[in-house]
């Protein structure tokens, strides 16, 4: 199968299970059979060309399938399926906003609010939609959760069982939801917070970006936003997003070469989307409660309007985050705080501060630890350490973009006089 079919089916699974699962319900059925009709055309593309209409395609033959597997079962079963399939839902929508409807916005929409099973603790609930509709692996989502790919596997695996247990199964509620009073709203920003990080770095594979996912995260920000306009976090959320993939040309060299934030041609930022991300932080700071979207839009805001790296208000974005640490604790932020620590107090002091991490577990084996450690002791002059910082941080990242860009700092170290 050509990169480009697959690419394309990728985009479509997402489209193709929530159109399914809005007209009939019954996630699991939907989710297989959207599974088979890929793999048909993953078969069948590549021989025969990509039809006119995919999505269509794709509908068209996961219908088919769902119709095998209705009229496999008991005369009984099938006719109360066949029923509920032919039966106009009782509204055209299941979660309000004003006066919209999610489903009458997007299906990919719907289909993230249906996922936030409320059997489900938030954090399960957010594995199991990347899972489900983000597309990512679970590898990838063990790495955003900082936790191994088996336990990962065994905590969506557990998911499953519980919604299974609770007899509830994935469906739609008989009257619309409130959006806001729906309690899938924080885990729904928190998967696509998720969604972009993942599309912006990559964290496995030969490629730096995956853009369908940025553009796909963006998207549906937008498409929440456009529902809760007032909403301080959905606001920041869309508008940390835009600032930080403002920065997206400019962070690889034609070859695909990694190029640092310090080190980018600030020429090639796309200034439209850092004005319009300035503008929405900016709105959403004056207008609503504080929330930590908000805050990593405005340190994203901070290093934007920066004409030059060395313009950077550290302190700015130093007291950014330790007021972020405040809101949501946790090793990233703190990770990160290392870093402006460092840029206004010296590299020691970052260290200093990095020292507080060493035993946290789910840092233990985390490159990104390490390639700040190794930043810094480079920083404070410390060549040797910062090499083999450098080279174990390469050998532990499965981003090769990541790991050549590494490897070539252990490399400079290794050169006297550089």
């Amino acid at each position: 199968m050509t990169d480009g079919i697959e690419d394309l089916l990728r985009q479509q699974a997402r489209q193709v299970l929530g159109a399914l699962v809005r007209r009939y319900g019954q996630f699991d059925a939907c989710e297989d059979a959207v599974q088979e009709a890929l793999l048909d055309a993953s078969v069948q593309w590549p021989e025969h060309g990509v039809p006119q209409n995919p999505r269509g395609w794709l509908i068209t033959v996961a219908t088919r399938r769902l119709t095998d597997q209705w009229r496999s079962e008991s005369a009984r079963r099938r006719r109360e399926v066949t029923v509920a399939a032919l039966e106009p839902p009782a509204h055209p929508g299941w979660l309000t906003a004003g006066d919209g409807l999610i489903a009458e916005q997007d299906d990919t929409l719907t289909l993230l609010f249906l996922c936030c099973h409320p059997a489900l603790p938030p954090p399960s609930q957010v594995a199991l939609t990347l899972r489900a509709v983000g597309g990512l692996t679970t590898a990838q989502i063990a790495r955003a959760f900082l936790v191994p790919e088996a336990t990962m596997a065994q905590r969506i695996s557990r998911a499953k069982q519980r919604i299974k247990a609770s007899g509830t199964g994935f469906s739609m509620p008989p009257q619309p939801v409130p959006l806001e009073r729906s309690g899938a709203l924080p885990v729904v920003l928190h998967v696509l917070y998720l969604i972009f990080n993942e599309g912006y770095t990559t964290s496995s594979g030969p490629g730096l970006h995956r853009t369908e996912l940025t553009a796909e995260a963006i998207r549906l920000t937008r498409a929440v936003r456009q529902l809760l306009p007032d909403d301080g976090e959905v606001t920041g959320l869309l508008a940390l997003m835009l600032l930080t993939d403002a920065r997206r040309a400019a962070r690889t060299r034609p070859d695909g070469t990694l190029v640092p934030l310090a080190e980018q041609d600030r020429l090639r930022w796309d200034a439209e989307a850092i004005k319009e991300g300035v503008a929405l932080v900016s709105q959403a700071l004056a207008d609503a409660a504080l929330g930590p979207y908000q805050v990593q839009a405005a340190i994203a805001a901070v290093h934007d309007e920066a004409a030059r790296a060395q313009d950077t208000d550290w302190r700015q974005i130093l007291a950014l985050y330790e007021l972020l640490e405040r809101l949501t604790p946790g090793p990233a932020v703190t990770l990160n705080r290392a870093v402006a620590v460092a840029m206004v107090d010296g590299p020691r002091a970052g260290l200093d501060l990095l020292s507080a991490l060493a035993g946290d577990r789910r840092m233990a084996d985390n490159h990104r630890m390490q390639v700040v450690r190794a930043h810094l002791l480079d920083m404070a002059g410390d060549r040797a350490a910062a090499r083999a910082g450098f080279q174990q941080a390469a050998r532990r990242t499965t981003s090769l973009p990541e790991q050549r860009y590494l490897q070539s700092q252990a490399a400079r170290l290794s050169t006297p006089g550089s």
